[in-house]
């Protein structure tokens, strides 16, 4: 008298591929939601970067247009330390007071689509 205790081959294999699908479908979301986490991430790291720029034009007197680096942000920055872009680990790029701080990610410059990674 046999006595089997184990699976078949047929239901291992029919739990491996019900394992691939929820996999195939679970990590393109996760990667959109990272990315949708990285974009959110920039565009707050960017608008405190404006407020820096603005609040150094306030204390200097400087008018719109004045030349600006990321030196003269950083010691109104959080910490006194300058970010970078989560999804490209670059510097941002400061641009003159009165004009917003860019990305280096492609999607940042004005009317490129799909809108990411830059302010309005």
């Amino acid at each position: 008298m046999k006595n089997s205790a184990g699976f078949t081959l047929l239901e291992v294999m029919m739990v491996v591929a019900l394992i691939g699908l929820l996999a195939a479908i679970a990590v393109p979301e996760f990667q959109r939601s990272r990315d949708r986490a990285r974009n959110s991430i920039c565009v707050n790291n960017l608008r405190l970067i404006e407020a820096a720029k603005e609040q150094y034009a306030i204390e200097n007197s400087l008018g719109s247009g004045t030349a600006t680096a990321s030196a003269n942000c950083t010691p109104y920055l959080n910490h006194g330390v300058f970010p970078i872009c989560p999804g490209t680990s670059a510097p941002y790029t400061t641009n003159p007071i009165g004009s917003f701080p860019v990305c280096a990610l492609s999607g940042a410059t004005a009317g490129a689509s799909p809108p990411s990674h830059r302010l309005d």
